[in-house]
């Protein structure tokens, strides 16, 4: 499969990343920027149009196992938007870097491709005239 196939688009005309990582408790955090250039198809036109993506990055991953691994379902459950998120989980000694930047990237892309100036204007629905008009009309014409 393609890195276009994986993320859902027509193509990727560029991908690029800059990584920083380190240590980070008993695991590793990536920070860095994704920039990436792809091709979509509008779904207002179906016109093919290009989406550009910038994006910071900051993932955790812990070991599988890790006392700093999110708890399972008993742990209470505390929304906060502007908090980090809690690191990933990983298996393993080494980290899929590809896999973690194509997820980035599908996350980044617009949820309703559509191109820049492209409005969706309904269809007004076609009234068909009642059965009973035609005889309202004659009624009208013979008074």
């Amino acid at each position: 499969m393609t890195l276009a196939q994986d993320v859902g688009v027509q193509s990727v005309r560029s991908f690029t990343a800059e990584l920083l990582i380190r240590p980070w408790m008993d695991g590793t955090e990536i920070t860095g920027q994704l920039r990436a250039t792809t091709t979509r198809i509008c779904g207002v036109t179906l016109e093919l149009f290009d989406e550009e993506v910038e994006e910071v990055l900051s993932l955790r991953m812990v070991p599988t196992g890790s006392k700093n691994a999110p708890r399972g379902v008993e742990a209470e459950l505390v929304l906060a938007p502007d908090a980090d998120d809690p690191p990933d989980e990983v298996s393993g000694e080494t980290i899929d870097l590809a896999a973690c930047l194509t997820e980035q990237l599908a996350l980044a892309l617009s949820p309703f491709s559509r191109k820049p100036g492209a409005v969706f204007e309904p269809l007004t629905p076609r009234v068909d005239p009642s059965p009973f008009a035609v005889l309202e009309r004659l009624k009208r014409w013979k008074s």
